[in-house]
């Protein structure tokens, strides 16, 4: 987890969790939503595991490209929808065998605001941009997917949404939906996933005409004693508790600034010999509460391997928003999260690179409404990493590519600050006593208020800034 100053246990089922209600299912038509002009997918489907339980729901899938232009596969998302077997079950995903290849295709987890009878849950299928374009008429050919329980437990899928047991041949199927950029052109979603579609040209804009309100920093310090850093508005964290290693301490001096490539770049290490207490946490977070809508873009190095010492500790290495929880399930709650694990954790064998956004949770007994995109790979290096929040969604970017959209649900009702933390989630990922540590480092930060930018106009604003000079600006007002 990312909260600075809350612990909320284990979050063994990170962005997989969430809390189910019961709704009546409205009477849905199986009939495709209408295109734009030019746009349209058609989504096909079978299963090879056609029982009302199993070990595992194969849902197998072809998508089709009906417009008369082609389709950038990257834009592209397929929504398959379920019933959890319990508030708490938590899946994975994985995909057997693809024409197109499974390296290209992503799956992630994500919660409906509004649970029906047959669904609280959906796979969103997504692709890489190595999976290229879609001409008019082609399809993907066959993709075999699947996904089950983390425990393997028997799942029951006989009671969800979208599943179809007597489906063990190809054919169109409305009760899985498909988005182009957001926009809904193929299938009925339960009434819990309304689409989230692009205001047309006749609504009010998205953002105040005004606005544009910046901060950035080039973290052009000297130390974390530097009293540049804290008149700039930074806190460095030395307070005890979560997230983390019980016992561990969160140590100002392990935050330092080097010089690289003409720039100054914040480092944060993360340290530890096997014991609560010789483990040490980092965290930089703005002593303000004021950002809200806007762009949110950093460039973040990511590290698989330890700089010294034995490898395998369970590493959240992150950039985040944050507001604080007043009471368990309280609605104004919000986060914004790119979390790397990069020898896993929550269940995970192996490095993963989460975006979360939150609604609310529960920290005792553990509850989430959230909704995340994930990607199981190694991110080491670095990266450049924006989220932009208007009135209608959360849209997260990696190295200029769409990671992943996020639905109006999961908004912000209050202001947040701005963090970036690295801690263990516990020591069992290596039990070793042998000294390791850890680093992630930060180039800079930006923070433009009620302004979306493309991860392009990031760039250019930043290339402007760093021309004239600035190491750091701060105009946003208090909220």
């Amino acid at each position: 987890m990312s909260t600075p100053t809350t612990s909320r246990g284990t979050r063994a089922a990170l962005a997989l969790t969430a809390i189910v209600g019961s709704a009546a299912l409205a009477a849905l038509p199986l009939t495709p939503a209408s295109a734009a002009p030019g746009d349209g997918l058609a989504v096909q489907y079978r299963t090879s595991a056609s029982g009302a339980t199993a070990d595992q729901s194969e849902p197998w899938l072809k998508v089709r490209n009906t417009g008369s232009t082609a389709v950038d596969l990257s834009q592209v998302k397929v929504r398959y929808y379920f019933k959890a077997d319990s508030p708490t079950a938590a899946y994975r995903f994985a995909c057997s065998w693809a024409v197109k290849g499974c390296s290209v295709i992503t799956g992630t987890f994500g919660t409906l605001a509004r649970p029906t009878a047959t669904a609280d849950r959906y796979l969103e299928i997504g692709f890489t941009p190595a999976a290229g374009t879609l001409a008019p008429g082609a399809d993907t050919g066959d993709m075999q997917l699947r996904f089950h329980r983390t425990n393997w437990q028997t799942l029951t899928q006989g009671d969800d949404y979208s599943f179809g047991g007597a489906q063990t041949s190809y054919a169109d199927w409305a009760r899985v939906t498909a988005r182009i950029a957001g926009t809904t052109v193929w299938g009925t979603a339960p009434t819990g996933d309304e689409p989230t579609d692009p205001p047309t040209p006749t609504d009010p804009p998205t953002d105040p005409p005004a606005g544009g309100a910046t901060l950035f920093d080039d973290f052009s310090y000297t130390s974390h004693t530097d009293p540049a850093l804290a008149s700039h508005g930074w806190s460095v964290r030395s307070h005890s508790g979560g997230p983390g290693v019980p016992g561990a301490t969160w140590d100002p001096s392990k935050v330092t600034f080097t010089a690289q490539n003409g720039t100054t770049v914040m480092n944060l290490e993360t340290s530890s010999a096997g014991t609560g207490a010789t483990t040490t946490h980092t965290e930089v977070l703005t002593k303000a509460t004021k950002f809200k809508n806007g762009t949110y873009a950093a460039r973040v190095k990511f590290s698989d391997a330890p700089k010294y010492g034995p490898d395998g500790d369970r590493v959240v290495q992150t950039f985040f928003t944050i507001n604080d929880l007043k009471a368990p399930m309280a609605d104004d709650y919000a986060e914004y999260d790119f979390e790397y694990l990069p020898n896993g954790g929550w269940g995970e064998p192996a490095d993963i690179l989460y975006t979360t956004s939150w609604e609310t949770y529960n920290p005792d007994p553990w509850q989430a409404v959230n909704q995340h995109s994930e990607s199981r790979r190694s991110f080491a290096g670095w990266h450049d990493l924006v989220v932009t929040i208007d009135n209608s969604r959360i849209t997260y970017y990696v190295d200029g590519a769409v990671f992943g959209i996020h639905d109006a649900a999961y908004l912000p009702e209050r202001p947040m600050s701005i963090n970036f933390n690295q801690w263990l989630i516990d020591l069992a990922g290596q039990p070793s006593t042998a000294p390791r540590a850890y680093d992630q480092q930060v180039d800079y930060v930006l923070h433009v208020k009620d302004q979306v930018l493309t991860p392009a106009q990031v760039t250019a604003r930043l290339a402007a800034l760093r021309a004239a000079g600035t190491t750091f600006v701060d105009e946003v007002p208090a909220s």
